[in-house]
């Protein structure tokens, strides 16, 4: 059975991955200061800043890396320009979580896959340079995910907004950004397809249409609580501004792609199930 090494697998991403993937390979995963994770055979106590990488891959052995990294920004592309050089020797790959971020620069219109990445904020840049790196490695060896605003029952940005319904305060909302989305059942899912079927190259992993920001979060607020929410609008220009990611050569098949209506009703539905 292929093994597959998270890293970051005790975050919110990394672990919804994790529970994804170990019923059909052999997944192991990383934690630093999270709890519950100290007596899982399955997962390495790991911390970026003072390394043992190595020692955790060499016991692993894995043919798939998942870089869910979190922390500070200059250890994290000391660890990204390791992983790129080992991948190139020995027999695995590399798949790095990336964000829309790196286009948010551009504000008039949706970023595809192979548009000039350009960002002005220091999250956004700080992506774009270790996606320069990832794309070093040979062609196969390497899969750059970018991700859009994620939701699920217990993400943080769920959980931020059902505190403030909860109560009674204002939700952040910006009116004139319009975003694509997705669900963490869902982008698990997309995550496992590119896995099961040795996909490479860039994939950007959001709905397929596009939302306002505020629209998108008033609708999620009256589906899960039934009842209007407050809302402190915030405008970053003075113009229509895009932070979306959308597919044009590397799409998924229909049965993967997901709407922005699909993700209201993924958190509608987990919230009855609570």
């Amino acid at each position: 059975m292929k093994s597959i090494l998270i890293l970051g697998g005790s975050g919110y991403i990394g672990n919804c991955l994790y529970k994804e993937l170990s019923p059909y390979y052999n997944t192991f995963g990383t934690y630093h200061t999270a709890k519950g994770f100290q007596d899982n055979q399955h997962f390495f106590h790991f911390d970026i800043e003072k390394g043992g990488l190595e020692k955790i891959i060499k016991e692993v052995k894995p043919k798939l890396i998942i870089s869910a990294l979190r922390g500070n920004f200059d250890a994290q592309l000391e660890i990204h320009d390791f992983l790129i050089n080992l991948v190139r020797k020995i027999n695995s790959r590399l798949l790095f979580l990336s964000s829309a971020n790196v286009f948010d620069a551009f504000q008039h219109f949706p970023s595809y896959e192979y548009d000039k990445t350009l960002s002005e904020s220091i999250y956004g840049r700080f992506k774009i340079k270790i996606e320069n790196q990832v794309m070093r490695l040979p062609t196969g060896k390497f899969v750059i995910a970018r991700l859009p605003m994620i939701f699920g029952i217990n993400s943080p940005r769920t959980s931020e907004i059902d505190y403030a319904i909860q109560n009674d305060e204002a939700i952040e909302v910006f009116p004139n950004t319009i975003i694509n989305v997705n669900s963490d059942i869902r982008l698990t899912q997309q995550i496992h397809y590119l896995i099961n079927q040795k996909k490479s190259g860039l994939y950007h992993l959001g709905s397929t249409d596009l939302i306002s920001h505020f629209d998108f979060i008033k609708h999620a607020v009256e589906r899960r609580h039934n009842k209007p929410g407050i809302y402190k609008q915030v405008f970053t220009s003075n113009t229509t501004r895009y932070l979306a990611t959308l597919p044009k050569v590397n799409k998924l098949p229909s049965h993967i792609l997901t709407s922005y209506l699909d993700v209201l009703d993924d958190l509608s539905l987990l919230s009855n199930r609570k």
